[in-house]
């Protein structure tokens, strides 16, 4: 009986805990690989590490759940408590507290898509900062000379821009920042064209635009580096994403929102136009209040013409009244002359006013680059610098009395290449 006990202890195959948790964790990540699961999502939490772990259950099980950050990276909305969701991946273990868990590599939530719901959960918090606010929106200029326009070089509305431009007002310059307008990369481009047309000192207002898609392909107007890169803008920024019924995140955020990139290219060219009509409104208005204004007085005249009075004058009112047809076709022919040169004196005040302000900032920065010689030039450094040394005492203060020091303190001598330290003798 001994013996055959014995054989039996001889028999036993002892596992460690780590063989059992790895032939566990081989067993699962082969069994379980490639699966969908839905459920709801608790305990959500991402570290400083950028891993998401959290619990997906629903009403009698649940497991725990990691995606990691690039996982994570390129998911399309912020997953939250309470979510119903359904995610991608496999079943593994995580040996250090032998526990299985799911690795997630793709979610989505029930309902809603994810880019609606990425929208809106956007939205509001940008919302809730303020960056929609108005009095956050800068007033577009009167009269623009140069715009920058970001946007695919060839897309359709760009086309859609320079021909609306070249028929309202072929003065306007314009600079165009080419960029992918969807697909990976794009918002970064689009962000990168909004900075750089920051740096330049000619450009006056910037668009930001594309023509119209789905909700995916004008995501890149949704991403939030675009909107803040706009909100960031010294300039002010026009978007024209999509079409009229398109609404995208840096519509909310953008100065002015038009509905299409020709109404943008109309809102820019239509200031000097808008202008040169009122004038040309002006001058219908005049000419038609002095014509109202001698058809009066012309029938005031062949009134007191007809009365006996003047039956003797009557070749003298004929006169008159020649005369004044004549002065009022004078009058109209010079209304158009004084129009014209009203415009080109505007004009040449325009470009005045342009130079006055190139050789005011000149004339500033050189004002500038003065006083910031004179200020190196009375620098303590630009005195040791001439062989001079500055001596302080056992508090680092400045000694300007040598009956201060008393006699082996010590003191430093600062020169213009380095200190050292002495002692009074």
């Amino acid at each position: 009986m001994q013996q055959q006990e014995f054989k039996m202890f001889e028999e036993r195959k002892i596992l460690s805990v780590s063989q059992i948790v790895n032939d566990v964790k081989v067993q699962l990540e082969t069994q379980f690989q490639d699966i969908w699961v839905r459920g709801e999502i608790s305990n959500f939490k991402t570290p400083s590490s950028g891993h998401s772990y959290f619990t997906l259950k629903d009403s009698d099980a649940q497991v725990r759940a990691v995606c990691f950050r690039m996982q994570r990276r390129l998911l399309k909305f912020r997953p939250q408590d309470g979510m119903d969701v359904i995610v991608h991946g496999s079943l593994s273990v995580y040996p250090p507290r032998g526990e299985f868990q799911l690795v997630v590599e793709f979610m989505e939530p029930v309902g809603p898509g994810a880019l609606q719901l990425a929208f809106d959960q956007l939205k509001s918090r940008l919302k809730s900062e303020g960056l929609f606010e108005e009095v956050h929106k800068k007033s577009l200029p009167l009269l623009p000379s140069k715009i920058g326009i970001v946007t695919s070089s060839t897309g359709a509305a760009i086309q859609d821009i320079l021909r609306v431009l070249s028929r309202r007002n072929d003065r306007l310059n314009i600079l165009i920042f080419p960029t992918k307008v969807q697909g990976t990369g794009s918002a970064q481009q689009v962000a990168r064209g909004i900075h750089y047309f920051n740096t330049r000192e000619d450009i006056d207002v910037i668009i930001v635009t594309r023509g119209g898609g789905s909700l995916e392909d004008l995501w890149a107007f949704n991403e939030e580096e675009v909107a803040r890169a706009i909100f960031d803008s010294d300039l002010p920024v026009i978007s024209a994403v999509g079409h009229q019924v398109d609404f995208t995140i840096a519509d909310f955020v953008a100065d002015l929102r038009a509905p299409t990139p020709s109404a943008a290219a109309e809102i820019v060219s239509g200031t000097r136009e808008d202008l040169c009509n009122r004038v040309e409104g002006l001058h219908q208005r005049s000419v038609q209040a002095i014509q109202l204004c001698l058809k009066d007085k012309r029938e005031k005249l062949r009134k007191l013409a007809s009365s006996r009075a003047f039956v003797d004058a009557e070749s003298k009112l004929r006169f008159f009244l020649q005369r004044l047809d004549e002065l009022q076709a004078r009058l109209i022919q010079t209304i158009p002359s004084l129009i014209r040169g009203t415009r080109q004196k505007f004009t040449q005040q325009e470009q005045s006013l342009g130079q006055q302000i190139h050789f005011y900032l000149k004339n500033k920065k050189h004002a500038l680059t003065t006083l910031s010689t004179q200020l190196q030039a009375f620098s303590p450094l630009a005195v040791l610098e001439r062989g001079y040394a500055i001596v302080t005492g056992k508090d680092r203060e400045i000694v300007r009395d040598p009956d201060h020091v008393e006699k082996g303190d010590t003191i430093g001598i600062r020169v213009e290449r380095g200190e050292f330290r002495a002692k009074k003798i």
